[in-house]
C-alpha cells in the first residue's frame, strides 16, 4: 500500500520498485493526477479485469465545504456505515476537495503478453470482443482502435500496427505462465474465427510495452492528422458495439466530419475523437452537435453519457436525456447534503430542474 499524491506516473514508478502496480493503468498517467482520477472515477487500459478507480481505492481524505477534514474508507477491506467512498468517487468536485488518496496496489503478474489482431471491419472486431468475453476469458485489457487511430498512432509510436486494417484489437492476458499460454491459444483461435487478417503476440516485455505505447499515445497522435479534435466519452453494452460504431460512421458522413475511435472495448467505454478545424466558421458548433448525438445514441442503446470523463458543463444537456426529474432531484439532494449553498463547482454535473424541460424540448430526432 502506497499513497499516490501527485502525478500518476511518479506513483507508478514508486510502486514498480516494490514489485507492485496500480491496476487500472490510466493511459494519460504521464499527465493525470490521482485526485483527478478520483474526481472522475477514471478507468484505464487494464480496467476490464482490475476495475475503475473506485475498485482500487482504500481511503480518501477530503475537506468539506465547511473546512472539516474527513476520512472516507479505511485501511481494511470494509468499514461500517454507508459507502461514502463510492459516493464521493466520480463526484467531480461537487461534494468536497480531495487532499489525500490511499490506493490498493497489486503484485506484478508472473507473465503478461499482448495479442494484436487486425480486422477488415469494425463489425468483425466488435464481434471478436464479445466472443472473448462469452468464452469466459477476462483479459487484463481489451482495446480497440479504428483505421484513423491506427494510422495516427503508428506514425507516432512505430509499434508495428497493421495500418491497412479497418480495426485493431489489443488483448492482454496476464497471470501465471501456464494460464497466459492457454488463454493466448484460445484468443488467437477466437480472433481467427472472427476474421482476423493479422495476428501478433508480444514476445518480450519491451515489445508488450511498445504495443501499449501506440494505444496510450493515440489521443495526442491524432493531433498530427487534424488541426483540432473533440474527444467524447460514453459507455454502451458490449453487444451494441458494432451497431454503435456503424451508426457513428453514418453520422460522420452526415456531418462531413471524420471520427477516430479509440476505446476500452472490453467494457464498452467509447472515446470517439471528432476531427475538425476550429478556423472554419461553424465547424466547432457542428462538432458539438455531433458529439451530443453520439451521447444520445449511447443512451438509446442502453448505455450512458459518460464512462470516465465526467459531465461537467459539456454534457449537462444530455443529463436530461438519460435521467428523469425524480433521479435528478435525488442528485440535487445528495449535493445539498454535502454543499447546501452550492459553493463547490457550481453549475456543473447536475442540470437545474427548471432547465430540464427546456433540454428535453430540444430536437433530439435521429440524424438522417
Amino acid at each position: 500500500m502506497l499513497q499516490f499524491l501527485f502525478k500518476m506516473s511518479a506513483g507508478a514508478t514508486a510502486a514498480a520498485a516494490h514489485g507492485l502496480y496500480y491496476g487500472p493503468d490510466p493511459s494519460s498517467q504521464v499527465a493525470c493526477t490521482i485526485g483527478g482520477n478520483v474526481a472522475e472515477n477514471s478507468g484505464g487500459v487494464h480496467c476490464l479485469k482490475y476495475g475503475l478507480t473506485v475498485h482500487n481505492l482504500l481511503k480518501v481524505e477530503i475537506l468539506t465545504v465547511e473546512g472539516e477534514r474527513l476520512m472516507l474508507g479505511s485501511d481494511g477491506l470494509d468499514c461500517p456505515g454507508p459507502d461514502l467512498l463510492a459516493l464521493f468517487t466520480g463526484s467531480e468536485g461537487l461534494l468536497g476537495v480531495v487532499t489525500e488518496v490511499t490506493v490498493k496496489l497489486l503484485p506484478l503478474p508472473e507473465r503478461a503478453q499482448v495479442v494484436m489482431a487486425g480486422f477488415d471491419s469494425v463489425q468483425q472486431a466488435g464481434d471478436a470482443v464479445g466472443a472473448v468475453i462469452a468464452e469466459g476469458i477476462i483479459p487484463a485489457g481489451l482495446e480497440m482502435m479504428d483505421r484513423h487511430a491506427i494510422a495516427a498512432a503508428e506514425a507516432f509510436a512505430g509499434a508495428g500496427y497493421p495500418v491497412g486494417a479497418e480495426a485493431l484489437l489489443l488483448c492482454e492476458l496476464d497471470g501465471t505462465a501456464e494460464e497466459v499460454r492457454e488463454y493466448i491459444e484460445q484468443v488467437e483461435t477466437i480472433f481467427r474465427d472472427r476474421g482476423a487478417v493479422s495476428l501478433r503476440v508480444s514476445q518480450s516485455e519491451a515489445e508488450r510495452a511498445l504495443l501499449w505505447k501506440g494505444r496510450k499515445s493515440a489521443f495526442p497522435a491524432v493531433g498530427r492528422i487534424s488541426p483540432d479534435y473533440y474527444c467524447m466519452d460514453g459507455t454502451i453494452p458490449r453487444g451494441q458495439l458494432a451497431h454503435v460504431l456503424t451508426e457513428m460512421q453514418r453520422m460522420s458522413a452526415h456531418y462531413g466530419l471524420q471520427v477516430a475511435n479509440v476505446f476500452h472495448a472490453g467494457d464498452g467505454n467509447l472515446h470517439p475523437l471528432i476531427l475538425f478545424d476550429a478556423n472554419v466558421p461553424g465547424e466547432f458548433e457542428k462538432t458539438e452537435e455531433f458529439g451530443g448525438k453520439i451521447l444520445e445514441l449511447c443512451v438509446a442503446v442502453g448505455g450512458c453519457i459518460t464512462g470516465e470523463h465526467g459531465v461537467g458543463i459539456e454534457k449537462i444537456r444530455q443529463m436530461a436525456v438519460q435521467f428523469n426529474e425524480q433521479e435528478l432531484a435525488q442528485f440535487h439532494a445528495i449535493k445539498a447534503a454535502f454543499d447546501p449553498l452550492g459553493t463547490l463547482n457550481p453549475g456543473k454535473g447536475i442540470p437545474l430542474l427548471k432547465h430540464c424541460q427546456e433540454y428535453r424540448s430540444l430536437d433530439h430526432k435521429e440524424v438522417h
